[in-house]
């Protein structure tokens, strides 16, 4: 069984999901994670939005070492594979930061179309294999 690591992130399991973060109705400011008060203007006037599936690569990183705490992963130091991170920015609405499918810099390129996928993250005490959203060059 697969289950998300954070569920409340995103519509998965649909076939084509997104994120889910939150628009301000007073400033029209779009952010990630969903919030309930508008980091903006600190209106509560916010309502969840479904954000676009597709972006452009703005910047990346790769993650060379084990994170730390709060990291929910099962690697050590010893099994640990350095991955990407990357910058997105989903249409015109919004920036997000998440990893991506690819960690060869070399095919990593600053303004590649990326999109919304789930990939394996880890697995949890009973088995069930933990997904987690990524963005994958298209």
């Amino acid at each position: 069984m697969q289950k998300a690591l954070a569920p409340e992130i995103s519509n998965w399991p649909n076939e084509d999901p997104q994120l889910i973060g939150s628009n301000c109705s007073d400033c029209d400011a779009t952010v990630f994670p969903e919030h309930q008060l508008c980091p903006r203007c600190s209106s509560d006037q916010v309502s969840a939005a479904l954000l676009p599936r597709r972006g452009t690569l703005v910047a990346w990183t790769t993650q060379g070492f084990l994170p730390g705490a709060p990291y929910a992963g099962r690697e050590t130091t010893k099994t640990f594979t350095p991955f990407a991170v990357g910058l997105v920015q989903l249409g015109d609405v919004v920036r997000v930061e998440g990893r991506l499918t690819e960690s060869d810099p070399d095919k990593l390129q600053f303004g590649m179309d990326v999109e919304l996928t789930m990939i394996p993250f880890t697995s949890d005490d009973d088995g069930n294999e933990i997904v987690t959203f990524a963005f994958q060059a298209i």
